[in-house]
C-alpha cells in the first residue's frame, strides 16, 4: 500500500512540475530574471506549494498517517552557515541550469542529453557533499 501511494504521489508531483512549467528551463530562468524579461507566473507554483504545506503543518498535530505510525516532526527553524551556503549553491545551480532536483528527474524522459548531464552532475554533488562537509568540519592543525 505504501509503495502504491508513493508511486501515485510521485506521478502527481511529476505531472504538476510538467504542467506548471517547472521543467522548462527558459521559464524558470525567466522567473529568476527580475531585472530583465521577468516571468512572474511561477509565483503561482510557489504559492501552490507553500500554502497547502502551511495548512498541512497546522492540521497534522493529533492525526495519524495512513502508512506509518507518526508524522515526521516539523523541522527546526535554524539559520546557520550550512543552510546559508547550501541555499546559495542551490540557487546558483538553479539559476544557471534552470533545473532543481524534482524537475530534473521529471524531465529525464524528454529533456534531451543536457538534462541527463545535469542529473548526473546533481547526483555526483549529492554523493560528494557529505565528504566535503566532514572535511570542512575537521579541526585545523597548525
Amino acid at each position: 500500500m505504501r509503495n502504491l501511494i508513493s508511486l501515485l504521489s510521485g506521478a502527481v508531483f511529476g505531472a504538476g512540475l510538467f504542467i506548471s512549467g517547472m521543467t522548462d528551463t527558459s521559464k524558470v530562468q525567466g522567473w529568476l530574471d527580475i531585472f530583465g524579461q521577468w516571468d512572474p507566473t511561477l509565483a503561482f507554483v510557489l504559492g501552490g506549494a507553500i500554502i497547502p504545506m502551511f495548512i498541512a503543518w497546522r492540521l497534522t498535530p493529533g492525526r495519524r498517517p495512513l502508512t506509518t505510525t507518526l508524522f515526521p516532526p516539523q523541522p527546526p527553524v535554524r539559520i546557520d552557515t550550512r543552510l546559508a551556503v547550501g541555499s546559495l549553491l542551490f540557487g546558483a545551480g538553479w539559476g544557471l541550469s534552470g533545473l532543481c532536483p524534482g524537475p530534473a528527474m521529471a524531465s529525464l524522459g524528454y529533456g534531451g542529453p543536457m538534462h541527463w548531464v545535469f542529473f548526473a552532475a546533481m547526483l555526483a554533488g549529492m554523493l560528494i557533499a557529505p565528504y566535503v562537509v566532514r572535511l570542512l568540519q575537521r579541526p585545523q592543525t597548525a
